[in-house]
């Protein structure tokens, strides 16, 4: 009896079209997964988006308050309105570190540095500016 091969060229023709057909599915297989997952990315970025805009409406509904502007007045602007006693407390860290840090004094404006300079010139006490001429010259 003869022995029969095992690989015939039906298979081997099968194998190939078997591997073809994998081949031509692999890409549109990626392309489908890489669409599936750029599309809930985009869902999030909506929902994401969709929540600023319900917070941004909130926002803009109590803005519309009165009682919300006045407290907000209070709060940010430490506004004090007419007949009220309104107090700041600070904080004693906040008070000792302004005072411990001595800042130089200010430089003097500078039209009193312009005056002091001409006074100087007509007394005769500033410096002269020496120019390449006048040295030569001299």
């Amino acid at each position: 009896m003869a022995k029969r091969p095992q690989l015939t060229g039906r298979a081997a023709i099968l194998a190939v079209v078997v591997c073809a057909i994998a081949m031509s599915l692999a890409y549109p297989v990626r392309e489908y997964i890489s669409l599936r997952r750029s599309i809930a990315e985009h869902r999030a970025e909506k929902a994401r988006v969709e929540a600023e805009k319900q917070m941004l409406l909130e926002r803009d509904r109590q803005s519309d308050d009165p009682n919300w502007i006045k407290k907000t007045a209070k709060e940010r602007l430490h506004y004090c309105g007419p007949g009220e006693k309104c107090y700041v407390v600070m904080d004693q860290q906040q008070i000792k570190e302004p005072a411990a840090v001595q800042q130089p004094p200010a430089p003097p404006p500078w039209y009193q540095t312009l005056w002091e300079s001409v006074e100087a010139a007509d007394k005769g006490t500033g410096r002269r500016a020496v120019t390449g001429k006048e040295s030569v010259g001299q």
